[in-house]
């Protein structure tokens, strides 16, 4: 179902995408291509929403940061000092994040209003992103497809091409409380991850990968997530050409469970520490799956380049069951 859902100042219509399928409802907005809302039942049969979000556009438009549920681009996460080398030449980023470059800069894919057409138990969203939008160079032609399978997963498959080098990093940004409600820092953690980057002050991979094993990063047996996390996971499985899982969150008190498989190498869990009004710290948990932060300034890092003929895809898929 496809419905108007609100209207921004310059009077661009933004419209919502309801899928339902296998007893899970998920809604979609074409502004910044948000996932508003999961819901999912408990393992008493009682439906919840668990992603973190607003019931109006207004919400997202006046509390831009957290990026509540949004399609993440043209780089998701950090790139240092918004230096972004590319054969031989330094293109400048905008600095949204002092000192460094957040999330695609000041107006990334998810303050962008996205072209909606609907496909199978889904809905593809397209747009194009201008040479030089945000000082990233090449123009992008980008789609993404939000679908339900057989199981009611949300899948979320990108594609993306260019005319000219440059570099794409596309994740979700939900917000996950299996609650529906509360503090989400006792939901119990997976993630199938021997390594991940170490960052200095500023959220900066410093390039080592550490071992996780006697540190608060091993999350390679279930544990509670607490708090105090905005880190990347180099996931066991790298790069793969078809989703792999790799992480589950549990929520014992409902029963809910997420699982999370992906094609990206890595994965950056967040504990929103600093969500503010009308949300709490720990409210929800990110699981953002991706290529690594600052990678175009680490090329010992997987690369994030993408260049004319190739065809830049990612897939990841959210489960839902109960136990």
């Amino acid at each position: 179902m496809n419905e108007l859902f609100g209207t921004l100042s310059d009077g661009t219509p933004v419209h919502r995408w309801t899928l339902e399928r296998a007893g899970v409802r998920v809604r979609i907005l074409s502004y910044g291509g948000i996932v508003q809302s999961v819901e999912v039942p408990d393992r008493e049969g009682h439906a919840a929403d668990v992603v973190l979000g607003f019931p109006e556009l207004d919400g997202y438009v006046t509390h831009p940061d957290p990026h509540f549920g949004a399609l993440v681009g043209r780089y998701a996460n950090r790139i240092a000092g918004g230096r972004l080398p590319l054969d031989g030449r330094t293109y400048a980023l905008a600095l949204n994040n002092p000192p460094n470059s957040l999330h695609g800069g000041e107006r990334g894919f998810d303050k962008r209003v996205w072209d909606g057409a609907p496909v199978e138990h889904g809905v593809r969203l397209t747009r194009v992103s201008a040479h030089g939008e945000e000082g990233f160079p090449g123009r992008l032609e980008v789609s993404t497809t939000y679908s339900l399978d057989g199981t009611g997963a949300l899948r979320i498959a990108y594609e993306a091409v260019t005319d000219a080098p440059t570099v794409v990093n596309l994740t979700n940004h939900s917000y996950f409380n299996l609650g529906g409600s509360g503090n989400a820092g006792g939901h119990e953690l997976r993630i199938a991850a021997s390594r991940f980057t170490p960052v200095d002050a500023d959220l900066i991979p410093t390039g080592v990968l550490d071992e996780v094993a006697n540190t608060r990063f091993d999350f390679r047996e279930a544990r509670k997530v607490g708090s105090g996390y905005d880190h990347n996971f180099v996931l066991d499985k790298g790069a793969t050409d078809r989703p792999v899982e790799v992480a589950e969150l549990y929520d014992p008190a409902s029963g809910r469970v997420l699982t999370v498989a992906t094609t990206e190498p890595g994965l950056q869990l967040y504990t929103a520490d600093h969500l503010g009004e009308p949300f709490a710290p720990c409210d929800g948990i990110a699981l953002e799956t991706q290529h690594f932060p600052d990678s175009p300034n680490r090329p010992e890092f997987p690369s994030t380049v993408l260049r004319p003929g190739e065809m830049y895809r990612s897939e990841t898929v959210y489960g839902f069951s109960t136990r």
